[in-house]
């Protein structure tokens, strides 16, 4: 890939440009991984965890996995009030 497209971040999803930088976060189930996603990278529909509604394309939300299981089958796609919410619910709020 030439090095223009990394550089804008048209290239590997994965990319710090077009995504946040991963940050970890501690919360009362354990520490997170947490990255952003913006609205101008998120291109894939997702399924939101914590309200069981879609995440259409072009919607900022935040893709999260356990701190210390950083398989990429442990990512899930969440709307951000859902993720800051996810503490106080019971039931299917629950990570997985």
């Amino acid at each position: 890939m030439p090095a223009e497209a990394r550089a804008a971040g048209t290239g590997d999803d994965d990319s710090p440009v077009r995504l946040g930088p991963p940050q970890t976060q501690e919360w009362p189930d354990g520490d997170w991984v947490v990255r952003q996603v913006p609205g101008a990278a998120a291109v894939k529909l997702y399924r939101c965890p914590g309200c069981d509604q879609e995440i259409r394309p072009g919607v900022a939300h935040v893709v999260v996995w356990p701190a210390q299981t950083p398989g990429l089958a442990e990512r899930r796609h969440w709307h951000i009030a859902c993720w800051q919410r996810r503490p106080r619910r019971s039931g299917p709020g629950s990570y997985r």
